[in-house]
């Protein structure tokens, strides 16, 4: 029996040499999970198989692991490595011969035993051949349909026509002498291990593959029968004097319109083409804290992915990641305007499903679309939609639209029995390709629709667009959140309908809001965004190369050592390598005199790269403002910090969705400013140093900040100036005072005159309560706004506040 298994074995590894290329996650699981290859080491697998085996061989051999076909000595035994917990069937039989895994496990929990000081490692290995989910209902068996334990005969075929597809994933490590200090019967061990072993296998397989497929006509049909459907339809019959059945066809229509087709196929189709595609388009794709993800799939959450919006490679960028860390693509809630020939048949098979922009008032559609929704949740699919509702055309994150975010709630109020986790994703570019376009929106063109001509305009232009960046924030637990917030939510669940309490809508808000600040808590500093932030705030736009590599280098060790947030990632290169990248991708111009190099913004690039300062001015507002304040006063305590930062941070925080200000941070920054030699502290006191270099790389860095207070300055300053505003008037105003000093002081930044960012701000001044709102509607100001006008008086310059006051004086009179 042992020379038939080694030949088999050898057979398998042979095969392996030819038909197999395996994808490893995590790439390095040495480091991550800290493995000894030193320790003895076992392997737990769901299937003992030998071509399961031959893959995780070639596995150990590149990691310098100990083979998992070979023998591990613990003591004086000697044990197999590999414990496979299922056998496969035989060729002539339904039934798999039963498993010596448990056997195998009491030995090795014996040997620790007689071995008390020996420490030993337990490796469980989920090792997959394809990514298809399989179907519900499968046809006629075939020999490549879908079998936990298939036969050897079988699995030659799975290994033949999908071991280019072969993934291998490797768990952290169980330390099996911990367990055997445990207070439980040591002779349960062995069958505890198993059952953890056989949960996280299956939580393994359904995380990279998702849940069985039905097929549409059996999805379709078991939701029209869905009893919320049902009475939708009765509902539209009666009210458009429609019979049921053509009511019922209508209603088909609809989910025929709204539906996704996954196909296993299409997505494999699909991932080659996009590993072209990144290759010819960036860099690179920088990929941070997937690791998140990874622990909420391991603990069987329910997953909703919901990114930023910049562009719409956005679509194809989070699915691709996603799949490439072994994980199921999601289903997408894509708009309706991207269900174009042939386009929309592709996002359909890769896991899109199509939302109308509006449906209010259409009852049918609504039940129809929720009732969707809720199947996909309640079968197990993760989800990814974009809260925003489109692309940014600024660069900042856009107001949430809750539309989405609150039919997933309800549909998670039908009593789903697993943890529900959003998982907020960051997504940004060192060049969005729609860039041009969204200038040309924001000068007052139409938005065109999209077609297969557009596709194929972007096709021809595809160039180096830099490094893409996708970091996964942190998650939130839906079931936590709304305890929290809300204790007796459990209340409202219904085992098949989709409930709205009247708690709901504030409570979405809530959620919309958290989901967008860790969004923003997660950015990533990169070259471009960096670079764009430094001249933009520099006179004509231009620096010499020394200067700006002093900028630089200074924004770098600002935030590592006073960051923002933990989870805001840093580039790995310095300053020069930053520099050199950035000006291969034409955004920056260099020009050279005796004196050495210039670095300079086009001045046709110079209103382009707003957007990309745009991605990242949060992580630099408060060091911004204490700059500023700094270069007015001279000198400045902790406690005078706070006080104009208590004014404007709650400003800052609803237009950049940003966190609570942290006790330490001002001091963090300050202390960061004396590191550089920037200021001296005297007891509590902190003061400028006076050479030009500290002013010049304050100026900077405080001018950033800039364009953001003179439009609280604009408002403040029409709202105090007229004791009782129209509202409609206090828009036009401010749109025409923000274009004077635009013209006045060479503005160019889009979200600077934006009608969008100034109802806003506005929303934001009354929340706050700095402009009170009387009858018909009218805006007044108050104290508050008189006090918050003093400080933007304080930090910002005269010739600025000169011009506001002239215009509004004039205006007034």
């Amino acid at each position: 029996m042992r020379i038939f298994s080694g030949v088999m074995l050898a057979l398998a590894k042979f095969g392996n040499a030819l038909f197999v290329k395996t994808k490893l996650l995590p790439e390095n699981p040495l480091e991550q999970f800290g493995l000894d290859p030193n320790l003895p080491t076992f392997y737990v697998a769901r299937l003992n198989a030998h071509s399961d085996i031959a893959a995780l061989d070639s596995v150990c051999k590149k990691l310098g692991l100990p083979k998992a076909s070979g023998s591990e000595k613990v003591g004086s035994a000697v044990l197999p490595r590999f414990v496979g917990i299922q056998n496969p069937t035989p060729l002539f039989s339904n039934t798999p011969k039963e498993s010596v895994a448990l056997k195998q496990g009491q030995a090795i929990f014996q040997a620790l035993r007689a071995n008390p000081g020996t420490k030993i490692q337990i490796i469980p290995a989920t090792i997959l051949w394809g990514r298809d989910p399989g179907k519900e209902k499968p046809g006629l068996g075939t020999l490549l349909s879908s079998s936990l334990t298939p036969s050897w005969f079988r699995k030659c075929f799975v290994v033949l026509f999908s071991g280019r597809n072969n993934f291998v994933r490797l768990s952290k490590p169980i330390d099996l002498s911990q367990l055997i200090t445990d207070k439980a019967d040591v002779d349960e061990l062995p069958h505890k291990l198993l059952r953890v072993a056989r949960v996280h296998f299956r939580r393994q397989k359904l995380a990279a593959t998702g849940p069985k497929l039905p097929s549409r006509e059996q999805l379709f049909s078991s939701l029209l029968a869905s009893p919320s459907i049902k009475h939708a339809i009765a509902q539209e019959a009666k009210s458009k004097g429609l019979s049921q059945e053509e009511a019922r066809r209508e209603a088909l229509k609809m989910l025929e319109e709204i539906a996704a087709n996954y196909s296993d196929a299409m997505v494999r189709v699909a991932e080659r083409i996009l590993t072209w595609l990144w290759t010819k388009l960036y860099n690179g794709i920088d990929v941070k804290n997937v690791d998140r993800v990874h622990a909420l799939a391991d603990k069987g959450h329910e997953i909703l992915f919901v990114p930023c919006h910049r562009s719409h490679m956005d679509y194809l960028l989070l699915t691709y990641v996603i799949y490439h860390q072994g994980l199921v693509p999601p289903h997408i809630a894509a708009g309706v305007n991207l269900n174009f020939f042939p386009a929309g048949g592709i996002f359909r098979r890769s896991g899109a499903f199509f939302i109308r922009r509006s449906f209010a008032g259409n009852k049918l559609y609504a039940a129809v679309f929720n009732e969707y929704l809720s199947q996909l949740f309640i079968k197990g699919y993760s989800v990814k939609f974009y809260t925003e509702g489109g692309r940014s055309r600024t660069g900042r994150l856009l107001p949430p639209k809750t539309g989405m975010l609150a039919m997933s709630l309800q549909a998670m109020l039908r009593g789903i029995d697993r943890p529900i986790s959003i998982v907020p994703v960051y997504i940004g570019y060192e060049h969005v390709m729609e860039i041009n376009t969204y200038l040309k929106e924001l000068a007052g063109d139409h938005k065109k629709n999209e077609s297969i001509l557009g596709v194929f305009k972007a096709i021809k232009n595809l160039k180096n667009y830099g490094r893409g960046y996708l970091n996964f924030g942190e998650p939130i637990n839906i079931n936590q959140f709304l305890t929290e917030q809300q204790p007796n939510w459990r209340e409202a669940i219904h085992p098949t309908e989709a409930q709205k309490p009247s708690w709901l809508a504030p409570q979405v808000a809530e959620l919309a809001d958290k989901i967008m600040t860790n969004i923003n808590n997660t950015a990533a500093l990169n070259a471009v965004n960096l670079i764009s932030l430094i001249l933009l705030s520099a006179e004509q736009f231009a620096l010499s190369k020394s200067k700006l590599l002093s900028q630089l280098e200074f924004y770098l060790s600002l935030q590592r050592s006073a960051p923002y947030h933990i989870d805001v990632t840093m580039p790995d290169e310095n300053a020069e390598s930053l520099l050199a990248h950035a000006l291969t991708l034409n955004k920056f111009e260099v020009h050279q005199d005796s004196f050495g190099d210039i670095i300079s913004i086009s001045e046709r690039e110079q209103t382009l790269v707003n957007y990309y300062k745009n991605n990242i001015l949060h992580l630099f507002a408060v060091p911004a403002v204490i700059a500023q304040f700094l270069l007015y006063k001279d000198a400045v305590t902790i406690e005078a910090c706070k006080t104009h930062l208590h004014k404007l941070y709650p400003l800052f925080a609803k237009e950049w969705f940003l966190t609570p200000l942290r006790e330490d941070y001002i001091q963090d920054v300050l202390t960061s400013f004396e590191a550089q030699g920037l200021v001296t502290r005297h007891d509590e006191i902190w003061t400028m140093n006076t050479d030009s270099q500290t002013r010049s790389q304050l100026e900077i860095l405080g001018k950033s900040i800039q364009l953001t207070l003179e439009r609280y300055a604009i408002l403040s300053a029409l709202v105090l100036g007229t004791p009782d505003y129209d509202k409609a008037q206090l828009e036009q105003d401010y749109q025409t005072l923000a274009g004077r000093l635009g013209r006045l002081h060479g503005i160019k930044s889009p979200e600077f005159f934006d009608a969008k960012v100034l109802a806003s701000l506005l929303n934001s001044m009354k929340e706050q309560g700095y402009v009170e709102q009387g009858a018909q509607n009218r805006l007044c100001g108050n104290q508050q706004l008189d006090a918050l006008q003093q400080t933007l008086v304080t930090l910002l310059p005269a010739r600025v506040w000169q011009s506001i006051a002239d215009t509004v004086t004039s205006h007034s009179e």
